[in-house]
This record gives structure tokens, sequence and C-alpha cells, in this order.
């Protein structure tokens, strides 16, 4: 979509062919890009770090598809989700011991409407979705740990509230707090079975991962 600059190809691919990186990112300026929203760039901004703390790198654009990629590294990749490649593949480059780097690239002006973002609204729910899938398939223990974690500490403290009232004597009346307060922490309970088992199959998924490379 002549989005990045032609004339930045041999700095993108230096390092491959020098053999100092197995991947090179393209890092936009993206504070920069004037026909990006401010929800864009922020968005943007925000899957580089949910990229950088799922795989151990320091990739200052994630979202960029201007990059370079030896061969090696091409055919341990797996790609899951065409719309998501671009994250993907870098969280599969750092947890594969890959070595990842970026260089800063030119962009050229907006000549067309992007094929991928139909409108603002689309491009947020498609974005927020991938954040979280990446999340969920990655980091499948911290983020149903912490998601328990909320749960139970949030039912705990409501329990609290009510075990106050009954010491105090005003405990009638507000039955329905311990009611929600076993709610939540079953809840939190369950996330946590659910914490263990994601981890086994995310464990279970990377060997096999490595048995097919």
């Amino acid at each position: 979509d002549n989005q990045y600059h032609a004339a930045d190809l041999p700095a993108l691919t230096l390092p491959v062919l020098q053999e100092r990186a197995d991947m090179v990112i393209g890092a936009r300026p993206i504070s920069e890009i004037e026909h990006f929203s401010p929800a864009k760039k922020l968005l943007q901004k925000l899957g580089s770090w949910v990229v950088r703390v799922s795989s151990g790198t320091d990739v200052q654009d994630a979202p960029s598809g201007f990059r370079a990629i030896s061969r090696t590294a091409a055919q341990r990749l797996i790609v899951f989700n065409n719309y998501t490649y671009t994250l993907e593949t870098i969280i599969q480059a750092g947890r594969k011991n890959m070595r990842v780097v970026s260089v800063p690239i030119r962009v050229n002006g907006d000549l067309r409407p992007s094929k991928l973002v139909k409108s603002i609204p689309s491009y947020l729910k498609r974005s927020m979705f991938t954040i979280v899938r990446i999340f969920v398939i990655y980091q499948p223990a911290r983020f149903f740990g912490i998601a328990a974690a909320l749960l139970f500490g949030l039912g705990f403290l409501i329990g609290l509230r009510f075990l106050y009232f009954y010491l105090t004597g005003t405990g009638t009346g507000h039955i329905q707090s311990v009611i929600l307060a076993g709610a939540l922490m079953s809840m939190g309970f369950q996330c946590l079975l659910v914490a263990f088992l994601a981890d086994v199959i995310a464990a279970n998924r990377k060997l096999l991962e490595d048995i097919r490379c």
C-alpha cells in the first residue's frame, strides 16, 4: 500500500545479511504520522508494549509489516492468524530465543484508505481483541491468574464487609453480601484452575512447535 519508504530496504535487510539478527522490524515514527488518529497511535503503542511483555524482546513497533526475516527463522515460525501475524511472529521469535532488532524507517503519505482498517471503531475492536488474545495464548497463567486474584480479592473484601456488620450487630439485611462474596470467590477459584490448565496446554503447544521445527 506504499506505506513504507522503499529506500529503507537496505537498512532493513543489513542486520540479517550480516547475521546479526534473525528478524528485523522497521520502526515507524508513530507519534509523527499525521494521518494516524490519536486512538490508532495509542493502540499501536499499546500493542507494541503487549508484545514486548509477551515476547521478552525490545521491539519498538510490533504492528509494523515492514520487516526482514532470515530463512532459518521463517521456517521456525508458525502463523495462526493472517490479521495478527505481525504480532504473533514476534512473540514466537522471542520465545524461541531468536535475535529480534528494530531499525528506524520512514513512511510515505496516505495515498488511499487502508484495506485492513475500514473504520476507527472496527480497528479499535479488532486491536483490543488481538491484544487480549495474545495474552490468553502466550501468557495464559498470568492472564487467568490476575483474573482469579481480582475476583477472589473482591469477594474476600465483600466478605470482610459483611463480617464487620455481623460483629457490630448490624448484619441483618446484608445476607446478599455473603452470597455475592461466595460467588466471586468461587469464580476466582475456577479462574485459578483455568490458569493451571491453560499453562499446561501452552507448554504442550510449545513442545509441539519444537517437534515441528
